[in-house]
């Protein structure tokens, strides 16, 4: 079961912070269809947030598809957001792990590597993602 991670001072929204933190554990692989989330009573013993804002996580992860609630039993996983080639344990997060095991030895921090990380996702998916954006609005989706 997934455990939520609440970090007051991040700026988040706690609400988009459980349905990002419930959309990585898709990705991951550490949920999947069927899996039970937990109550909004196990999330507010366990976080001391609003009961009503787990219920609206939940209800925009419902919106967009990937969970469903079922009156009495729970909210469930519907479908999963997992590739192989981003499990966590795939041969390309054991890299990931050690590169950033290097990193830190070279004395970055967490900020430093997130800094870096962010912009090397910008450089190779921003030009693409423009690339495609342009393609759809000519009508041309899929080209790029």
């Amino acid at each position: 079961m997934v455990e939520f991670r609440i970090d007051r001072r991040s700026g988040v929204a706690t609400y988009l912070q459980i349905v990002l933190q419930v959309k990585q554990a898709l990705r991951l692989g550490l949920l999947a269809p069927g899996d039970k989330l937990p109550t909004a009573k196990e999330v507010v013993a366990a976080t001391a947030i609003n009961p009503n804002t787990v219920l609206k996580a939940y209800r925009e992860l419902d919106r967009e598809g990937l969970v469903e609630p079922r009156p009495g039993l729970g909210t469930f996983v519907r479908r999963s957001l997992a590739r192989p080639e981003a499990a966590a344990d795939s041969p390309l997060r054991a890299e990931l792990a050690d590169w950033t095991d290097r990193a830190r030895a070279a004395g970055l921090d967490r900020e430093d590597v997130a800094a870096l990380v962010a912009s090397v996702l910008d450089e190779g998916f921003g030009d693409h993602a423009r690339r495609e954006a342009h393609d759809v609005n000519k009508g041309n989706k899929g080209t790029a």
